[in-house]
């Protein structure tokens, strides 16, 4: 089952929660929402990909590590990105991103200029996961 993402309230800010059968699933739903408050992830196409690969221990700190690394290289790379892979052996992660170039179909949503940690939460319960923490828009 794939994983899916939802919101919570939070000041001026978002928040984004990730779920999941698994860790990664949880990760890249989080990765889906986040991108979601951006542009609409239906009119965004994978024809651009990106590597993403990074070492972290804490599950917590890499999902703030995973989201932030994901929105330098939309940035730098002037992408609207809607389509995540991951995957993780110990401390290593390895994903990818897929999108296009940013065009005027896409629209703009609110910009996310990163992943806080404020809220900040892994957690699994009855074999379901959840990764959360706050956006900042």
């Amino acid at each position: 089952m794939a994983g899916h993402y939802d919101y919570f309230e939070h000041g001026a800010d978002i928040g984004v929660i990730g779920l999941g059968a698994t860790l990664e699933q949880a990760f890249i739903a989080a990765a889906s929402a986040t991108f979601a408050i951006m542009v609409d992830p239906d009119r965004v196409q994978p024809c651009a990909s990106r590597v993403i690969a990074f070492e972290e221990e804490d599950i917590e700190l890499a999902l703030v590590r995973w989201l932030n690394a994901l929105l330098a290289e939309a940035r730098l790379g002037g992408l609207a990105l809607s389509h995540f892979e991951l995957t993780h052996a110990g401390s290593h992660w390895q994903g990818s991103a897929h999108g296009e170039p940013w065009r005027e179909a896409h629209g703009r949503g609110t910009e996310v200029k990163g992943a806080t940690l404020t809220e900040l939460a892994v957690t699994e319960q009855a074999g379901r996961w959840q990764a959360r923490c706050v956006v900042d828009v």
